[in-house]
Parts: C-alpha cells; structure tokens; sequence
C-alpha cells in the first residue's frame, strides 16, 4: 500500500514528466470542450472534493472510497486524473463493477491507471497524440487525436481543464483498464 501511495503521488506531479513531440498543428484546445460545459473548475477544493461537488462522479467517489485511496487523491500532488463519470461507470455491468469494488487490489491498480503525476492541461494533452503516458499503477495510456477529439487508451475525453487545489481533472466516457 505505501508503494501505491508513494506512485499516486508521484503521478499527481504531472508537471514533473517531460511533455515530448508535435501532433500537428491541425489540433488545438477546440480539440476537447472545457469544463465550464460540466463541471466548474474550483481552485480551493482538492480533486477529491471537486469531483464530489460535480455531482456525476458518485461512484468513482464510492470506488475511492473502497480502495482507500481518498487521503491520496486529496494529497498535495499535482494530480492530473482522467475521470470516469457516473454514465461511464454505468457502461460496466452491475456484476462485474460489484465485483471489482470488493476487489481492493484490483480496484486500486484500475484507478491509479486513471492517474499521472503532475498537473497536465488540455493544451498539453491534444499535444501528446500517439504518446504513452505513464501512470500511477506504473503502467502507460496512450493519447489519440481522432478527428478533433481526444482519446485515453480508447476512452474519449469529454469535458477538460476542471481545476482543483492539487490539480486537474480530465472527464473520459468509459473506465479504462490496466493491460
């Protein structure tokens, strides 16, 4: 658990890795919409509370919760967190995801794949396109720009740039999973 600690930490440092190549200059921030459209950004909350306050995160809050890892997320960081909402969670079926969440290994390593250190803006990510990020579970997603739109590891980027005090939020539409 301290190793998983240590890289949820190291992970929400986003700053810290090196941000690399050029995806062309046909994308750019109307890549992926802003926030402002879902969630509004809140400085003085951590990302735990920011998530909580949006409303569409309840069970990624809940999946948290269960992997222990809420004092992490609310840690220092900067965390950049590619954030499952409520609807993409929804497209897991309601056996496998009552699974998961009494899998406290499993969950754990799935949620800190949702995580890199350092705080990483919508106008470093469409940058990033055919890049491989490394995550906190220590294993990599991999950035895809598709016709103005925003993927992790198949997962489209829907809402960007909702800002908190220890970092940035990414909204995704599905759950993605460590290999």
């Amino acid at each position: 658990m301290t190793r998983t600690l240590t890289l949820s930490i190291a992970i929400f440092a986003i700053t810290s890795f090196a941000l690399a190549g050029d995806c062309g200059t046909s994308t750019n921030k109307s890549a992926i919409k802003t926030a402002s459209s879902t969630m509004e950004s809140t400085k003085s909350m951590d990302i735990v509370e920011t998530a909580v306050s949006a409303g569409s995160f309840n069970t990624l809050a809940t999946a948290l919760t269960e992997a222990g890892l809420v004092q992490t997320l609310k840690g220092d960081g900067p965390f950049t967190v590619f954030a499952p909402n409520d609807a993409a969670f929804g497209k897991i079926p309601s056996e496998t995801l009552n699974s998961l969440l009494k899998d406290k290994t499993g969950l754990t390593s799935v949620l800190t794949y949702h995580v890199v250190p350092g705080k990483v803006m919508a106008s470093d990510v469409v940058k990033m396109n055919g890049k491989k990020v490394k995550t906190v579970n220590g294993q990599e997603l991999t950035i895809k720009v598709v016709d103005g739109k925003v993927y992790v590891d198949g997962a489209q980027v829907i809402a960007t740039d909702v800002t908190a005090s220890n970092g940035v939020i990414h909204v995704i539409d599905s759950v993605v999973l460590p290999k």
